[in-house]
């Protein structure tokens, strides 16, 4: 993300609301655009869906659907997510941009493959009509490609091209929805088409925009797998951020609140929309750990590891060092303090704003919604943190971290299915909670022995890690030679 912040920083350099309104905007987009997409289309394609009086069964099963795919597709490209962002940065560090589109098809096509049998195989099962799995297995597979592509797109400075793939998406979106609504189409096909068209529309205009910034090659599309042998603390630490965000809802659409939609499909919807509206309120910490940290802190870092790099002395290191500290607990104060301002804002406006909604709140929707609040906001908190630790190579301490909230927060909210539904949403809440102290302390703890840390800790040899994704990457580049020189001799 490195350098998402030296462009932001000539932006930021610009005076006047306007400029800075324009800045806050494109790093909120280039961080959350599949995202906010994916929620923008669910109230989009709903608020339609209510215009033309879509019955409430079409409904529950048309956000079901979309939130099922969402979420596959996220739980699937965690993992790769994190080492794949590594191996871009070490590829831009060595000037070897070449290798860069291959490793994008390489895991893009590795992915897909992956998701297509096991998503498969659910909507196989799910109850889903053939047209509906179609539609859904499609949808799946673009999620895949962007959430990918995004991983790509940070070390892109086209910000205005990004932020136009969003907007031009969603309009497509909306647009299609009420014209195949108007035609009288049937109505759970056409807003998925709708949504998997917006969905079309950003993952061609991002592609373009990966082929336009990065060359072509010959380079083999694996040389990334051994990245994820190296760094699979970062695989892990991805994919068990991602659980514990999300298995709250899972879990919650099995207990007592869960509403059996169809077949497989179950869905909350007295505790989904309070979190769908909760998750929102994070934006704003997400956009911050841009804007500020990035943005502020990587220079001070970045000078800091250039002394140790470069032979500077021990007392230019050590002013260094605390120059850089204190801009990090500078900025991770401020950071918390305004997510602590957004969430305690929300929850005193959230009567009178969710009430004007035609949302259907009631009393226990507005408690989860107050309690998601807040865990949200421990969980934004804690993610920054630990992302900070990631900086630092701290990748064990990452991983332990992101495990902890994983397990808590699953294993919680199912102890929470058992007792009272007014408590729901403590589980997650606590689960994050304690992401945040852990991540807390386990900073602290790092940073208060820096230089052993960095220099000390590391190996006296040079050790590579070869590991099952290493040989995966070597069989398919034989593989690919094989096809290679078959289809030379059926040509000669």
């Amino acid at each position: 993300m490195a350098g998402i912040g030296f462009e932001l920083k000539k932006l930021f350099r610009r005076k006047g609301l306007v400029s800075m309104l324009r800045a806050y905007g494109y790093a909120g987009v280039i961080c959350t655009g599949p995202m906010l997409l994916g929620i923008l289309l669910q109230f989009g394609v709903l608020a339609v869906g209510n215009w033309w009086h879509v019955n409430r069964t079409d409904q529950d099963l048309l956000v079901c659907m979309i939130t099922y795919t969402l979420l596959a597709s996220l739980v699937l490209t965690s993992f790769l997510s994190m080492p794949v962002t590594r191996f871009l940065a070490d590829m831009l560090f060595e000037h070897h941009e070449e290798a860069i589109l291959p490793s994008f098809w390489g895991s893009t096509t590795l992915m897909l493959e992956t998701g297509m049998v096991l998503y498969g195989m659910f909507l196989l099962f799910s109850g889903a009509t053939l047209s509906q799995g179609l539609l859904c297995l499609w949808l799946f597979l673009e999620m895949v490609v962007n959430w990918n592509a995004m991983s790509y797109l940070t070390a892109i400075k086209d910000y205005r091209g990004i932020l136009w793939s969003f907007l031009v998406a969603a309009g497509a979106a909306l647009v299609s929805a009420y014209l195949m609504m108007t035609l009288g189409l049937p109505p759970v096909e056409s807003l998925l088409a709708a949504v998997l068209l917006g969905y079309g529309v950003m993952l061609v205009w991002d592609v373009l925009l990966l082929h336009r910034y990065f060359p072509q090659s010959g380079e083999s599309p694996w040389a990334f797998l051994p990245w994820v042998d190296r760094f699979l603390p970062l695989a892990l630490t991805g994919f068990l951020t991602t659980i514990g965000l999300f298995s709250h809802l899972v879990i919650t659409w099995c207990g007592p609140l869960g509403v059996h939609v169809k077949g497989l499909f179950y869905g909350a919807p007295y505790y989904d929309v309070p979190a769908l509206l909760a998750f929102l309120t994070i934006l704003i910490t997400t956009i911050n750990f841009v804007v500020s940290v990035e943005v502020n802190f990587y220079p001070r870092y970045r000078s800091y590891y250039a002394l140790l790099n470069d032979g500077g002395t021990v007392k230019d290191i050590v002013v260094a060092e605390r120059e850089m500290l204190s801009v990090l607990e500078r900025e991770l104060y401020y950071t918390a303090l305004k997510q602590l301002f957004v969430t305690a804002a929300v929850i005193s406006l959230e009567k009178t704003l969710l009430n004007m909604l035609p949302l259907g709140f009631n009393d226990a929707m507005h408690g989860y919604f107050r309690v998601l609040c807040v865990g949200y906001a421990l969980y934004a908190v804690g993610n920054t943190i630990m992302l900070i630790l990631l900086y630092f190579t701290d990748y064990r301490g990452a991983v332990w971290c992101a495990a902890s909230f994983a397990c808590l927060a699953t294993m919680l909210t199912v102890a929470g299915q058992f007792a009272n539904v007014a408590l729901m949403g403590f589980g997650f809440l606590i689960g994050a909670a304690v992401f945040l102290l852990l991540a807390v302390f386990r900073l602290a703890a790092f940073t208060d022995n820096l230089p052993y840390r960095v220099l000390g800790s590391q190996p006296i040899v040079a050790q590579e890690k070869r590991g099952w994704f290493t040989r995966l990457g070597e069989s398919l580049e034989g593989l690919d030679e094989r096809w290679i020189r078959t289809v030379e001799k059926k040509d000669v």
